[in-house]
């Protein structure tokens, strides 16, 4: 298959399972990269046997870890993906058949679908995980990824090119995956509210949940995806008022944060 003056660039912490299919998925890339921060599963090897060349960096938060990405990459057009992401057959033809023309105008970023299997099937109305708007190709000069530690997003100066067909997400396998992930990204975004001096607002949390609940589960279809729809609205929700109850500790008992990080660590998760 001929190859495009692309970069795939995957983030990886122990991915072993997921990693062969994400770079198999991207034929047209003229170079695979993998950024690890410290596998200690056969991710790294299996990476390496899938063509991808593997480049250790210890975490630096999301946004910093991707800019870091941008740094290693060989091309000025990056493609990012996750780990367990993937592209769809027929998003792998748009992009041959579309790229040679984005790469060669001035656009700075293009907008990909995502979707995504939720609880082992796919999500058919729940906004968020059916058509997902994802801004993951991008040239390197005219985009940059916000330096934060989590829900990271690029900006960029220039066009913007969307594409139609969608790319695969499988969501966290169990709710225990979820669990674990919502505890990780809570801890890194009231890390940056500590950062900022951001006043804690507790105050706020019943209308947090109750606005963040209806916002899924009635306005983004949640409903009509059964009891796995209101499971997504809950667990968003509870996702919101926990990182602020979190945040709240820290403020009140600022020796939480190291005993967390150190729990967390242990377990795997402070990064």
């Amino acid at each position: 298959m001929p190859t495009l003056a692309l970069t795939l660039v995957v983030m990886t912490h122990n991915e072993a399972a997921n990693i062969a299919r994400c770079l198999d998925s991207v034929p047209f890339a003229a170079e695979k990269l993998v950024i690890d921060c410290g596998s200690t599963d056969a991710t790294c090897e299996i990476a390496r046997a899938h063509g991808a060349r593997v480049v250790h960096q210890d975490w630096l938060g999301f946004g910093p870890q991707r800019n870091f990405a941008t740094t290693q990459s060989s091309n000025d057009w990056i493609l990012a993906l996750d780990a367990d992401e993937y592209l769809s057959p027929e998003l792998t033809a748009e992009l041959q058949r579309r790229l040679p023309e984005v790469m060669a105008s001035d656009a700075a970023v293009g907008t990909l679908r995502r979707r995504t299997m939720y609880m082992g099937a796919p999500m058919r109305w729940y906004r968020p995980m059916v058509g997902e708007k994802m801004t993951r190709l991008y040239h390197r000069d005219r985009a940059r990824w916000r330096d934060v530690r989590v829900h990271e997003s690029l900006t960029w100066d220039g066009t913007e090119v969307r594409f139609d067909a969608p790319f695969e997400h499988l969501h966290n396998p169990t709710l225990v995956h979820k669990g674990l992930k919502v505890l990780r990204y809570a801890e890194l975004k009231a890390r940056d509210w500590r950062q900022k001096q951001r006043p804690p607002r507790m105050w706020d949390c019943p209308l947090v949940f109750a606005s963040s609940f209806i916002k899924d589960y009635v306005f983004r279809l949640a409903v009509l995806d059964g009891w796995r729809g209101f499971v997504v609205a809950q667990t968003a929700a509870s996702y919101a008022v926990y990182k602020r109850m979190r945040y709240y500790e820290m403020c009140v008992n600022p020796d939480s944060v190291d005993m967390a990080a150190e729990l967390l660590n242990r377990h795997g998760l402070d990064r």
